[in-house]
């Protein structure tokens, strides 16, 4: 049953990574001064952004050591 092996009916697949092409595309645009800041002025917007917020988030992030090491007293305490 799987012994019998029929042709390929597309031959041109089989040759496929034979192909090379004779067309060369066509060469890229030259981005303008406009399109150059643009992009350097978004790039520099998103990285501010990040160090922007990793600036007001660490104080966010520390675990507080200096309360720690104060024992906690209620007020009713102090009252003695």
């Amino acid at each position: 049953m799987f012994g019998r092996r029929e042709p390929v009916p597309f031959a041109f697949v089989a040759e496929a990574d034979r192909f090379r092409s004779n067309v060369t595309p066509p060469p890229r645009e030259r981005l303008s001064f406009g399109q150059m800041a643009g992009r350097w002025l978004l790039g520099m917007t998103i990285v501010a952004g990040l160090v922007g917020s990793l600036v007001i988030g660490t104080p966010a992030l520390s675990t507080g050591d200096q309360q720690a090491s104060q024992p906690q007293q209620s007020q009713a305490s102090q009252k003695n």
